[in-house]
């Protein structure tokens, strides 16, 4: 207590408390206040500071610094001396007080000292200092006084220093955390952040400020606004050449070709001349421009039709969006002027936006020069100036032949004779004659081709007619047909006539009109058939049948579909799980943390509906894309299911940090640690009743075909109504369709003592395998959250099952239960019971409690490998029934020989510390099973 002057503290009596000076060890003159009235009984000494202003704090720090004397080393003195004295305090708004009752203080507490010195002490002057720390919670008042009270000891106070503890100012995701005082009575205080400089909320930032000074559970952050990155504590302004558009962005980013920026904090590049961006396009894409002209174009005439080829444009202009627009002119007359198409003229595909470099344009009029326009367009064109670029291709359609018949030779024969078109578009390459019996055009025709205008049809029927039909092929394609020509053949043979004047001449001039003969043949002869196909009448129950990613889905079921089968994961996400906002998520405590991060309770509230309570797992900072993915993967499996024993999804979120999984919140949490809290306190109706939960849960999974791999007590979640829900789909796998199929595991740890047989051997996984893991979760629940297989090693438990080995039943086992565990681990999976049959059973059970008062006669804690243990001694009798952790309390008791513990009752186990209601059925029932032999003991 340093001061230049009196300190002016408040005695009472005044001859108690003494206010002197001394020297430290550094010689400098220091204020203490010291008493030693030991020789008189009944003391009551008070010493009472100033008025202590406790500023903002509710939590303040007491230090005291004092020496205190052995009461053994001063001769003479009576049993009275005390080595003891009590702090008290009074909270006041008043600095000054003169008098306060003995009743208005509060004490803090008695302060016994860790060393005390002695007379021999006094004349070496090494004087020993004790230091002591206690704490005042709860203020609210302007300030308080302390007061110490000596009750008959030998005591010096050295130092006092009043403190309280605050957490220091510090940035935490871009937000400013102010100095904050801590709270009173070891609270949390929730501190709210304000955003730095050029930076805006993302999701409102708070901290909790601990007791102890520090910061804890940081929540919420701020981003920097477009324009600027985030630097150590705070957002710089993005370079020259650099922009950020989004909060969503991680940093500055350079900007993309044929863009610059000249300025800092820029939110968007703008593009170099001649180049340009869509609305639609986001800054971070490369400005572009428009496509060149389409190259190198081929058109092939068809009689009124003609396709249209040409090669992609060289300079696409960067875009990927290209397509292709095709305008189109005609000129009917020379000299006259051109104009559009029309709408005679129809294009396929399509005449604007063509996908590829091909069209067909039919509908074309004989004679007409007709030119084509394309033009490659992509998504900026028309933004500049600069004209677009077309490739022109012009066509001229040709007339149609001119059929004459010149001459008839025979009964079987016809001469044929025509005229070529005026018009051609190219060198006509041949002519192709095309002839069939009338009114059988469809079922029978013949195509003939020749180089001449003139042809014999040779081998034709006596006194039939036929059609016959002409056009020429160009080198720029077909020109359109003639029309038809009939010609009768005769009934006998007819000489040819010399004189040209006695022949018969017919001239037919067919001109004009557009004729288009396209020939089919014929998918079917019976009436009534169609191209294609009919289909058969289908089974009902077939036509009711959907397919869903390569799984048959029969009426009225559903079937699970593993994320994995998506190309995509996301999609699966954002298939089965809702998107929630952050907004709406309220983080209250930390609960735990999981394989990726921390998990939280907290409370959701959604837009018209009311808060509820809720299990928060985020994915913890510094995942990669695969982690990131298996961690949403359990939320599209959860996803999935709706019933009331599987645990429920609420929703993710997805689109901001931290990702995250929200859950419905169970109150007490895993099923394992639950029991073991609640020891021997339920009624095994309710425990039935639970067991019945699970294995409706898992009834649901298997009817989904779905295997879960990993079920056991610690995956199974209770909440504040003992409903009991599967939980944990880490290890789970899809079935397939045929109920028998196994899903075969590619390494990974496998939970050994909760799996079947094959699983291990083979990793074969099945619901038979699931039914085995259940019969094992049964043995939890009735013993009480016990280690199955206890103290074994993985190996000695594997071993033991294959040799026929079984668990026995717990203590209080019904009959019934333990036979349906036995049923469950039966080596042939195809033996074990469904697990709808499971619940049949324990429906039965329940409905009939007195069923389950026929209890087992083994006990579970018999050696399930050596069942009988030659033991020496407590200890080792305590180790051999796995209950070595009270080997101190039987000890104390006085139980060190065998035949000691042979009549120890339950009161007697509470009275040693054994107060778990199982842990004494265990030792009690061992000690039933206990003979004595000599000084050993066979259990």
């Amino acid at each position: 207590m340093s001061a230049l002057g009196d300190l002016g503290w408040e005695a009472y009596p005044a001859e108690g408390w003494e206010e002197i000076s001394v020297m430290d060890e550094r010689n400098t003159p220091m204020r203490s206040y010291q008493v030693c009235n030991v020789m008189e009984a009944s003391q009551n000494n008070w010493l009472r500071t100033r008025h202590i202003a406790r500023h903002a704090a509710q939590r303040v720090y007491i230090e005291i610094k004092f020496t205190l004397r052995d009461c053994n080393s001063l001769p003479g003195v009576p049993g009275t001396c005390k080595e003891t004295f009590n702090v008290y305090y009074h909270e006041s708004n008043n600095d000054n007080l003169w008098f306060i009752r003995e009743s208005q203080y509060v004490k803090i507490d008695t302060i016994a000292a860790d060393e005390s010195f002695t007379q021999t002490d006094v004349g070496d002057r090494v004087m020993k200092l004790n230091t002591e720390v206690r704490d005042i919670s709860n203020l609210s008042k302007k300030g308080f006084y302390l007061a110490f009270q000596d009750v008959g000891a030998c005591i010096a106070l050295v130092s006092l220093r009043v403190f309280y503890k605050k957490c220091p100012s510090a940035v935490h995701n871009l937000a400013h955390f102010p100095d904050t005082v801590t709270g009173g009575d070891s609270a949390l205080v929730e501190v709210l952040g304000s955003c730095v400089n050029d930076s805006e909320e993302f999701e409102a930032p708070r901290m909790y400020c601990s007791a102890d000074g520090g910061w804890l559970v940081p929540i919420g952050r701020c981003v920097c606004k477009p324009g600027f990155e985030e630097g150590k504590d705070d957002c710089q302004p993005c370079r020259p050449g650099t922009f950020r558009t989004s909060t969503k962005d991680a940093y500055c980013t350079k900007c993309p070709p044929h863009s610059y920026s000249a300025q800092e904090q820029a939110t968007e590049c703008t593009c170099d001349k001649g180049y340009y961006r869509t609305h639609t396009d986001p800054p971070s894409t490369a400005c572009t421009r428009p496509p060149s002209a389409p190259e190198n174009a081929i058109s092939t005439l068809n009689d009124t039709s003609v396709t249209l080829e040409w090669r992609p444009p060289r300079d696409t202009g960067g875009r990927a969006d290209l397509v292709y627009n095709v305008h189109c002119r005609k000129c009917v007359q020379e000299g006259a002027a051109c104009g559009p198409c029309g709408g005679g003229v129809h294009f396929t595909p399509r005449q604007f936006g063509l996908g590829t470099p091909r069209v067909l344009v039919t509908g074309l009029l004989p004679n007409t020069d007709y030119t084509f326009s394309v033009e490659a367009a992509n998504g900026v064109s028309g933004q500049g100036l600069s004209p677009r670029q077309q490739l022109t291709i012009n066509i001229t359609t040709c007339q149609t032949v001119s059929v004459i018949l010149k001459e008839r030779r025979s009964k079987d024969s016809v001469t044929l004779a025509w005229q070529g078109p005026d018009r051609t578009n190219g060198a006509i390459v041949e002519y192709e004659v095309v002839y069939y019996e009338k009114n059988q055009r469809d079922q029978n025709y013949t195509v003939l081709k020749t180089k001449s205008n003139l042809m014999t049809v040779d081998g034709l029927k006596l006194g039939t007619t036929y059609v016959f039909r002409v056009r020429a092929r160009t080198d720029g394609g077909y020109d359109s047909y003639s029309g038809e020509m009939e010609l009768e053949t005769s009934h006998e043979d007819v000489l040819a006539v010399g004189d040209p004047n006695q022949s018969t001449i017919l001239v037919v001039s067919i001109a004009g009109g557009v004729v288009l003969l396209v020939f089919l043949v014929a998918c079917f002869i019976v009436s009534g058939r169609h191209c294609g196909y009919i289909r058969a009448k289908q089974d009902p129950d077939e036509e009711k049948m959907q397919f869903q990613h390569g799984r048959v889905k029969l009426p009225g079921s559903k079937t699970y579909i593993h994320p994995h089968t998506y190309e995509d994961p996301n999609q699966a996400v954002r298939e089965f799980a809702k998107e929630i906002e952050a907004s709406s998520i309220r983080i209250e405590r930390v609960i735990g943390a999981g394989e990726f991060g921390e998990v939280c309770s907290g409370r959701l509230r959604l837009p018209s509906r009311r808060e509820i309570c809720v299990a928060i797992k985020s994915l913890k900072a510094g995942y990669t894309e695969k982690q990131r993915r298996d961690f949403l993967s359990e939320a599209s499996i959860m996803g999935q299911f709706d019933h009331p024993n599987i645990i429920r999804l609420e929703g993710v979120v997805t689109k901001c940090k931290p990702v995250m999984i929200i859950t419905e919140f169970m109150e007490n949490g895993s099923l394992d640690t639950y029991l073991k809290k609640h020891d021997g306190q339920f009624t095994m109706v309710q425990l039935v009743g639970m067991l019945r939960g699970i294995a409706s849960g898992m009834k649901y999974l298997s009817d989904m075909n779905y295997v879960h791999r990993d079920l056991a007590a610690r995956n199974i979640l209770v909440n504040s109504n003992l409903v009991c829900k599967v939980s944990d789909f880490g290890l789970s796998r899809v079935l397939e369709d045929d109920p028998e199929a196994a899903y075969t595991t590619r390494g990974g740890k496998i939970p050994i003592r909760w799996t079947s047989p094959e699983a291990i051997a083979y990793r074969k996984f099945t619901s038979a395998s699931d039914v085995w893991s259940y019969g094992i979760v049964m043995w939890e629940v009735v013993s009480y959250g016990e280690r199955p297989y206890w103290e074994m090693s993985n190996q000695d438990v594997i071993k033991a099952i294959e040799e026929g080995y079984r668990l026995p039943p717990p203590m209080d086992c019904p009959v019934s239960l333990h036979q349906l565990m036995l049923d469950c681990w039966q080596k042939e999976r195809s033996e074990r019971p469904k697990f709808s049959q499971i619940v049949n059973m324990l429906d039965k059970l329940i409905r009939n409690p007195n069923s389950l008062s026929e209890l087992t006669n083994s006990s579970m804690w018999e050696d399930p490998i050596t069942p009988e243990l030659s033991v020496s001694s407590v200890d080792e009798w305590l180790d051999a029934i796995k209950m070595g952790q009270y080997k101190d309390n039987f000890a104390s008791a006085g139980y060190v020989t065998l035949d000691s513990i042979l009549y120890i009752s339950v009161s007697e186990l509470s009275k040693m510390g054994v107060t778990l209601v199982g842990h004494q059925k265990k030792i009690l029932a061992s000690i039933q099973t206990l003979h004595v032999q000599g000084n050993h003991v066979q259990v």
